[in-house]
C-alpha cells in the first residue's frame, strides 16, 4: 500500500471515465471483431444503448453528462447560444456551464480528480489534481493545470483535436492518419496518468472518434466510400484515389480506439471500476437541412439587408430563426431586441411552427422531424428561460444546420457524411451489477459518484444511479 493509499483510504472505491465522443452502441455490437475489448467488458460487466439528450449535441451534451442535469440547468443549449434581449450569440464555454460538475463533487469530497480533454472545460479548473481542456481550446500551453502538467503534455506530443478540415479532402487519407496519430497521442497521455493512480476519479474522452464518424461514418454503412462526390471550388466532380476503401480505415481506426480501451482497463487497479460511454449515438448523413433557408422561403423570416451574415442582421418583421441544431426561436416582442411577434400571438405561432416543422419533407418524401419538442417538456431549471422555444430531434438522415447567410437550397449535401443521434449512444460499466433499462445520459453522474461512494442528494441529478 502506497502513501497515498494510506493517506486516502484503502477502501474508497475508484472510477476510470473515458469518454468515445459520438460512438454508438450499435457499432460495437454489430462488429465484436474490431472491439474484443469492449466486447468482452460489456459480457462480464453492464452495456447497451442509451439515450442522449435534446439537442444531442456535444456542446449541450457533454455539460449534461458531467453535471447529470438537462440544458435548463447547465445553461448550454448548444455550439452557439444567445442570451434575451439581444440578437449576439456566443460559443459555449467551461464558464458558462452553471451546474456543479462531477469532478467538482469528488473534491467536495476530499478526493483526487484528473479530468482530461473534456469538451466544454475550457478555461481549465484550478481546483482539482489536473485538468487539461478540450474540444475548442487554443492550446495546451493555455488548457492545462497545473503548469507540470501542461509542460508534460507538451513534451510528449499531446494534441486537443484532429484537423477536421483534412475530412474535406476528396483523399482522405491524411485525415484518416491524422486522426490515428491523434488517438494514439491522447491513449499515451492517458496511460501515463492511469499509472500514475494518484487519482480517485480519472476522467478523459477520445473526441476523435466524432470526428472521423462525421467523415467516414456512411462509409462504414454504405461501402467504400459511402457514396460521398467531392468537387473542386467550381462545383466540378473530383474522384477520390481508388486504393482509399473508407469502410476499412474507418473499421481500422475503431479496432486501435478498442486496443487503447484494452489497455486502459488492464493497468487499472483493481479498486477502479471502468466506465466507458458516449454522449450521443451517429448514423449515416442523407442531406443537409438549412433551416434558416426554409425560414427565409416560408416568409416567417427576414433581414435588414441583403448582405446578412448573422442573427444580428435580422429584421423586425421576422417571425423565427434557427440556431443548431433544430432549435428554434420565435422573434418575440419583449425578449428579442425587434421582436416581431407579439406575445399575445406566441402559443399561435408556436404551434404553427410545430405544425410546418411536422409536415416538412425531405427530397425522398421522409418528414425531416421525427418529434419536435417545446421547451416546457424538454427543458427545466434556472436557465430555463433561455431555452429554444422548439426543438426538432430529426429523423436518420437529415442533419440540421443553421446559418444566416442563405443558402442555394434547403436540402443539400457537403463533405460530412455522418451525422448525430439521440438514440443509440453508448454505456459500458465493468460492473455487472450496473441496471441498464430506460437509461439516458442524465444518469451517469450519479452512477459515477455511487460506484465511488460519494453520497449526493439525490435532488442534485435530473439522472439517478443505475447501481
Amino acid at each position: 500500500m502506497g502513501l497515498f493509499d494510506r493517506l486516502r483510504g484503502a477502501d474508497d472505491p475508484r472510477v476510470a471515465f473515458l469518454g468515445i465522443d459520438g460512438v454508438p452502441f450499435s457499432l460495437i455490437e454489430d462488429n465484436p471483431d474490431r472491439f474484443p475489448n469492449l466486447t468482452a467488458m460489456a459480457e462480464t460487466g453492464s452495456a447497451g444503448a442509451i439515450d442522449s439528450i435534446v439537442p444531442p449535441e456535444s456542446s449541450a451534451c457533454w455539460p449534461a453528462l458531467t453535471t447529470g442535469v438537462n440544458p435548463g440547468e447547465t445553461g448550454v443549449y448548444g455550439f452557439q447560444d444567445r442570451e434575451n434581449g439581444t440578437y449576439d450569440t456566443y460559443v459555449p464555454m467551461g464558464g458558462d456551464v452553471q451546474a456543479t460538475r462531477i469532478w467538482d463533487r469528488v473534491t467536495d469530497a476530499d478526493r483526487r480528480a484528473t479530468v482530461m480533454n473534456v469538451p466544454v472545460t475550457f478555461p481549465p479548473q484550478r481546483n482539482v489534481q489536473r485538468m487539461v481542456s478540450g474540444f475548442l481550446s487554443p492550446g495546451v500551453e493555455r488548457a492545462a493545470y497545473p503548469d507540470e502538467f501542461g509542460d508534460y503534455l507538451d513534451s510528449a506530443g499531446y494534441r486537443l483535436d484532429v484537423n477536421p478540415k483534412l475530412g474535406h479532402a476528396a483523399d482522405r487519407t491524411d485525415f484518416v492518419e491524422d486522426a490515428n496519430e491523434t488517438v494514439d497521442r491522447r491513449f499515451e497521455a492517458f496511460e501515463h496518468f492511469v499509472l500514475e493512480d494518484d487519482w480517485d476519479l480519472f476522467f478523459g474522452v477520445f473526441m476523435t472518434t466524432d470526428r472521423v464518424n462525421h467523415f467516414l461514418y456512411r462509409d462504414y454503412e454504405h461501402g467504400e466510400r459511402g457514396g460521398y462526390q467531392p468537387t473542386d471550388e467550381d462545383g466540378r466532380p473530383v474522384e477520390p484515389p481508388a486504393d482509399f476503401d473508407g469502410r476499412e480505415a474507418f473499421l481500422d481506426f475503431y479496432e486501435r480506439v478498442d486496443g487503447h480501451v484494452g489497455q486502459i482497463r488492464d493497468a487499472l487497479a483493481d479498486d477502479v471500476t471502468l466506465v466507458v460511454a458516449s454522449d450521443h449515438g451517429f448514423t449515416s448523413l442523407d442531406y443537409e437541412v438549412h433551416l434558416n433557408e426554409w425560414l427565409e422561403r416560408e416568409d416567417w423570416l427576414s433581414f435588414e439587408t441583403a448582405d446578412h451574415e448573422d442573427l444580428s442582421d435580422i429584421a423586425a418583421d421576422a417571425l423565427a430563426y434557427s440556431l443548431i441544431p433544430g432549435r428554434f426561436y420565435l422573434n418575440l416582442e419583449g425578449r428579442e431586441p425587434r421582436g416581431g411577434v407579439p406575445e399575445r400571438e406566441y402559443e399561435a405561432r408556436r404551434d404553427e411552427l410545430q405544425s410546418m416543422l411536422e409536415s416538412l419533407e425531405g427530397p425522398d418524401g421522409r418528414p425531416v422531424a421525427d418529434r419536435v419538442v417545446g421547451k416546457e417538456s424538454a427543458y427545466r431549471g434556472d436557465h430555463a428561460d433561455i431555452a429554444p422555444d422548439l426543438t426538432v430531434v430529426p429523423n436518420e438522415g437529415f442533419d440540421l444546420k443553421a446559418g444566416f447567410g442563405g443558402s442555394d437550397a434547403v436540402f443539400d449535401t457537403g463533405p460530412r457524411n455522418g451525422m448525430h443521434s439521440f438514440h443509440d449512444t453508448t454505456l459500458v460499466v465493468d460492473d455487472p451489477g450496473v441496471t441498464m433499462t430506460d437509461v439516458d445520459l442524465l444518469d451517469i453522474a450519479p452512477t459515477i459518484l455511487d460506484l465511488m461512494d460519494i453520497d449526493t442528494p439525490r435532488t442534485a441529478f435530473d439522472g439517478a444511479s443505475l447501481v
